[in-house]
């Protein structure tokens, strides 16, 4: 369907700069495709991003962590309240209290279309906490309750959270593999010279295997190794798994690793790397850093694990370890380390899988896809 109005898409999402991260290009591609699009968000510090590109903006702060009762029906009618003045044509609700909130505000007001993005299963289906269990139970029954209306579509990361979201609610979704990555943007470099630099880029999460990353690189320092091991990140307050910026600094006084904070430059970070490491643990979508880092033509070393497997062909682009085992990821690093010749083979063929598999451009036109044939159903 060519749109022939200006009709609205709108987003849900926690926080702004989330959004910016790795879905401000998807909204992009559906302004060039003659949507008007419009953002509700917690706004931080990437309001005027936001902005500049051309996207209504608005405001509204829902907590990531709390499980405050009379907070959450706040959320909800706030919500509510703005789809009643908004009148989207399609909500895009990214992320898990997005999904549930956003699908039931979007009932309540009678928004005629819903996607909703499942990003990774997260910290709910990870962590083996009472409570975490229980809200587990809640979440699949609210899944099973909301997300099987006609008019609605759910779009998942990888074949394992398809498979999950299936079996909880009976219809299959839509696979997209990630966000995409510009593959102008993200090229391959030639190799910098000096010793070899290994980076980690995540939100500094526990399960984002840093535990694990810091120990290996104490292991291979411990045997002479002089390669140099970065994490490239923030703490993530609004998660109950982020590691303090105290126990960063302490890191990097004991010289394990090197913390080079948030970084919005991420063409030029990976300019400096040699390899790319994710040993996570952490129900991932797919991982941004992991399709970012094969653009740029960089060998991969990551889990066996939900997400992170997707962007890696064991043996050919990169090296899947299992997790929390810091002994095979220092050994799995050191292999790489120790021998350019396999990180150029392996490079070039983290490259021809993202052209292949990851482009911007396609993964763009999937979404859009399910937007148009949503929209067609409904007239």
């Amino acid at each position: 369907m060519t749109a022939t109005k200006m009709r609205r898409i709108t987003f849900f999402v926690t926080v702004d700069w989330y959004f910016c991260i790795h879905f401000l290009a998807l909204a992009r591609a559906i302004q060039a495709a003659g949507y008007e699009v419009t953002v509700i968000t917690q706004v931080t510090d990437h309001g005027e991003v936001i902005r500049t590109a051309g996207l209504g903006l608005i405001p509204f702060e829902v907590s990531r962590k709390g499980m405050n009762p009379w907070q959450e029906v706040q959320s909800i009618l706030g919500l509510t309240r703005i789809l009643r003045v908004l009148k989207p044509d399609l909500l895009h609700n990214i992320a898990q209290k997005p999904i549930l909130y956003g699908t039931l505000a979007a009932r309540i007001t009678g928004v005629p279309a819903v996607v909703n993005g499942v990003v990774g299963m997260g910290y709910l289906f990870t962590s083996e906490a009472p409570h975490a269990r229980l809200l587990r139970t809640l979440v699949g029954g609210a899944y099973r309750a909301l997300l099987t209306a006609p008019n609605l579509r759910v779009t998942v990361q990888n074949p394992d959270d398809q498979a999950q979201i299936s079996r909880l609610i009976g219809v299959e979704p839509t696979l997209i593999l990630g966000a995409g990555v510009d593959l102008a943007r993200f090229v391959p470099q030639a190799e910098p010279q000096g010793p070899p630099v290994v980076i980690l880029a995540s939100r500094m999460l526990w399960d984002k295997g840093l535990a694990e990353f810091v120990a290996a690189a104490r292991l291979l320092k411990g045997r002479g190794c002089s390669a140099r091991f970065v994490l490239v990140g923030k703490p993530d307050p609004g998660n109950p798994a982020s590691v303090s910026e105290e126990q960063l600094q302490d890191w990097q006084c004991e010289g394990s690793v090197e913390c080079w904070g948030f970084r919005t430059d991420m063409p030029v970070v990976l300019a400096q790397a040699h390899i790319v490491c994710l040993p996570s643990y952490y129900r991932e979508g797919l991982p941004t850093i992991l399709i970012e880092a094969a653009a740029a033509g960089l060998p991969l070393v990551t889990t066996d694990a939900t997400g992170c497997r997707e962007a890696v062909e064991s043996g050919s682009n990169g090296i899947l370890v299992p997790p929390r085992d810091p002994t095979s990821l220092a050994a799995a690093l050191e292999r790489l380390i120790s021998d350019p010749d396999l990180r150029r083979r392996f490079g070039a063929r983290s490259r021809a899988l993202a052209e292949a598999r990851f482009d911007a451009v396609k993964i763009n036109e999937a979404t859009l896809a399910v937007y148009r044939e949503l929209l067609e159903r409904i007239g």
